[in-house]
């Protein structure tokens, strides 16, 4: 008999009740994930995540090349400009060793859900070095 894994998200109105925790693990939930949130000034910066390809420097607070996010980008990139499917590309990324920032597989979805990202790196991605040699190979595999 196959398995699915079943969901629920839970709203908390007060103090955790460790007893209620207690009881939807002995009844096989487990938990896999918390989220938290508070108030803060309306004026107060807004901590935003790097974009996919960048980190933060800490210790100039700069952004910076992410070199793993970059290739997966480059990857994207090349299967894209192939007219590879969305699956063919999250099978090779994964083939390949490569997560998404949340360190889980590559699906289709998340792949489609990049290329906001590849349409704004499209021109740096295209100016690379690396990229004019991945076309001059490809180019030569087709003669």
């Amino acid at each position: 008999m196959s398995k699915r894994t079943e969901r629920e998200r839970q709203a908390i109105q007060g103090p955790v009740d460790t007893t209620q925790i207690q009881k939807r693990a002995d009844s096989g939930w487990r938990m896999v994930a918390v989220e938290w949130e508070r108030e803060v000034d309306a004026e107060a910066p807004v901590r935003e995540e790097p974009p996919f390809g960048m980190r933060l420097e800490p210790e100039t607070a700069s952004l910076e090349l992410n070199p793993n996010e970059w290739q997966a980008l480059i990857l994207m990139m090349d299967m894209t400009v192939q007219e590879g499917p969305y699956w063919t590309i999250a099978e090779e990324l994964n083939r390949r060793g490569y997560r998404t920032r949340n360190g889980d597989p590559w699906t289709p979805i998340s792949v489609f859900q990049m290329l906001p990202r590849l349409i704004e790196l499209g021109p740096r991605i295209f100016a690379t070095d690396e990229w004019k040699k991945r076309r001059q190979q490809l180019h030569h595999a087709g003669d």
